[in-house]
């Protein structure tokens, strides 16, 4: 007794099935199916894509991409799938084939033999219709698998069905035009072995083997003499047409399915290509591609900042060659290609800007492999960033780990403080000299100055980035800056010392009102500190840099703060003042960072007259059924 095969196999067989019913439908041939799917691929594709959508035409432009080689850009960008390439090699080939059937009948006719004019009737006739379907390119355009799959369409009649009557035709009178045109037939056969479904392929090379056989039968009641002969070479070459169609039908397979694997292999590359580009987009830390030439090829937004004295340098390819502030860094790039080797750590590279101080870059760099026999071509890449940059970050995480320790320690004060505080008042009751009061009024100072550091520090305690709701940053900017000069006494006009320079609508940021305003008071009060008393020694500019951040800065036209001193700006317990606790900037920076912000110092060009800048660069977000005040400040610098 037979047992049923079991379930696990089956449903292989069936998923395998499935798997070739959806790869080439039964209706249609092996070129139909790869051009639905290469176009369905193609529209996944550019649907999905979440980085670039033109990124065809970006890549078009770069002659020199490691991701995707010429042809293969070639193939996606022509908009042809496989079907369509194949058919107008085809339509080619029989305006070719129709211009020499009329050149042989002239050529033929100089030598002396003259044709029937059925025969030349018949080549014209070929030649002018295969020449206007190949000067068309409507009739290219229309063709698809599906209709090429029925014998009844225009596009089958028009091709095969007018390949088949003519060649027949003219074989049958080949006699009279002293000619052979039954290599001829080889054209509609071959056609229809690649571009139409096989069973329709095998009954054409039927149709073609009967048409011959019929002539040869012909040629016999008009009085062949050599039956065997004519029927055997009709046989033989009906045998030729099968053989032909079979073989077209495997070969045009075998082209599909390599067409169809090149064209996923080129989705996954780019792809692959589009994901590097947005890893590289996105790193903070600058990176440059540069070859031997000095080219670059590729630099994200980060090294494009990085090499420009402000804003951002343009976009690669460009040279580095040729640009003043850049002839370290290109020295360094030499000398890298020269010896072939780095220090894992990187080097140190000085960039000169004449319009901005100097900026020090820590260079790595990693190199690809020798393309021989042309060395011109290999690349180096170049990971780039700002010593000050590195120097912050790790002093940041050292404060964080410190600004934890202190908040303990903070804590573990305050029970101490309160009950010298408490122990200082109840003995302030008795005292009855002078120097008594006197010492203990400096214990209540300084009880006091301790209260308001352990305060500080338990305030900026390190906590979570917080992502509250938006403020309208332009009036709390206008608000806090009069509140400010009414403050320390100053007018509010040409004349003043503070400038403030405000936009023209609401800008909404993710921040704490209370905690906007603490920021915008130290840093003012800096700026008054140490700016000369001039109108226009302190200036406020809120402006929006982009769709995703607004900058808050603050100039002042005093003397640039040393390096030495500048290293230290952020750090708590410094002051260059005698009375001063030294957690102000700290805790500016330690707010700012609560709500995703970032403050940070940097020294402006010598032209400027305020060089010393301190900026906040806070995250933007839409003011959503928030109406804006009127009763805005509005001055310019």
């Amino acid at each position: 007794m037979s047992s049923a095969p079991p379930k696990p196999e089956r449903r292989r067989t069936d998923r395998r099935s499935t798997v070739r019913a959806t790869t080439r439908p039964s209706q249609e041939s092996w070129f139909g199916a790869l051009g639905e799917d290469s176009q369905s691929r193609e529209g996944w594709a550019e649907e999905e894509s979440r980085y670039d959508g033109n990124w065809q035409a970006a890549q078009a432009a770069q002659a020199d991409s490691n991701f995707l080689t010429r042809q293969a850009r070639r193939l996606i960008g022509s908009g042809q799938t496989a079907f369509q390439r194949i058919y107008g090699a085809f339509i080619s080939a029989r305006a070719a084939l129709g211009v020499a059937l009329v050149a042989t009948l002239v050529v033929a006719a100089i030598f002396g033999v003259r044709p029937a004019w059925p025969v030349v009737a018949v080549s014209v006739a070929y030649a002018a219709l295969a020449l206007s379907m190949w000067v068309l390119p409507r009739y290219r355009r229309t063709a698809a698998p599906r209709q090429l799959a029925r014998l009844r369409s225009p596009q089958w009649i028009s091709t095969i069905g007018v390949d088949i009557v003519c060649f027949g035709a003219l074989h049958w009178m080949s006699p009279a035009s002293g000619l052979n045109y039954v290599a001829l037939l080889v054209l509609p056969v071959l056609m229809a072995g690649v571009l139409t479904p096989r069973l329709m392929a095998l009954a054409t090379a039927s149709v073609v083997t009967l048409a011959l056989l019929g002539v040869a039968w012909l040629s016999v009641l008009a009085g062949g003499v050599d039956v065997t002969a004519l029927m055997t070479q009709a046989g033989l070459a009906g045998s030729g047409f099968f053989v032909i169609t079979l073989l077209a039908g495997e070969l045009a397979g075998r082209l599909a399915r390599e067409e169809l694997t090149a064209r996923g292999s080129l989705e996954l590359a780019r792809q692959q290509a589009q994901l590097n580009r947005l890893v590289i987009e996105e790193m903070q830390e600058g990176v440059l591609v540069v070859d031997r030439r000095g080219r670059v090829r590729t630099a994200n937004p980060a090294a494009r900042a990085l090499l420009a004295p402000s804003g951002v340098s343009r976009e690669a390819p460009f040279q580095l060659q040729g640009v003043e502030a850049w002839t370290a860094l290109v020295k360094s790039v030499e000398r890298a290609f020269a010896e072939s080797t780095w220090p894992e750590g990187g080097r140190d590279v000085l960039l000169d800007f004449d319009s901005a101080p100097p900026r020090t870059l820590r260079v790595r760099v990693r190199f690809t492999r020798r393309q021989a026999p042309d060395p011109s071509e290999e690349l180096c890449v170049l990971f780039i960033e700002d010593v000050r940059s590195m120097q912050a970050r790790t002093r940041q995480e050292k404060l964080a780990a410190m600004g934890r320790v202190s908040a303990g320690i903070a804590h573990e004060i305050r029970n101490p403080l309160a009950a010298i505080s408490q122990a200082n008042a109840l003995l302030s009751e008795d005292v009855t000299t002078p120097g008594q009061r006197q010492l203990t009024q400096m214990v209540t100072e300084n009880v006091s100055r301790l209260k308001r550091i352990v305060d500080d520090v338990m305030e900026v305690a390190p906590g979570e980035v917080q992502d509250g709701g938006p403020i309208d940053a332009t009036a709390l900017v206008a608000a806090v800056c009069s509140e400010w000069a009414r403050t320390a006494g100053m007018p509010i006009g040409g004349d003043s010392l503070l400038r403030v320079r405000l936009p023209e609508e609401a800008l909404g940021v993710v921040f704490d009102p209370e905690h906007l305003r603490r920021v915008m008071v130290n840093l003012l009060d800096n700026a008054k500190r140490h700016a000369q008393q001039t109108p226009g020694g302190v200036r406020l500019t809120l402006s929006a840099r982009d769709e995703v951040h607004v900058v808050l800065s603050v100039t002042s036209n005093g003397e640039p703060i040393p390096p030495e001193v500048e290293r230290y700006l952020f750090e708590p317990f410094f002051s260059t003042r005698s009375r001063g606790t030294g957690l102000g900037l700290y805790i500016c920076r330690e707010l700012c960072e609560r709500y995703g912000a970032r403050i940070d110092y940097r020294l402006r060009a010598a032209s400027e007259p305020n060089r010393n800048e301190f900026f906040v660069a806070m995250r933007r977000k839409p003011l959503a059924g928030i109406e804006a005040p009127e009763n805005r400040l509005h001055l310019t610098s």
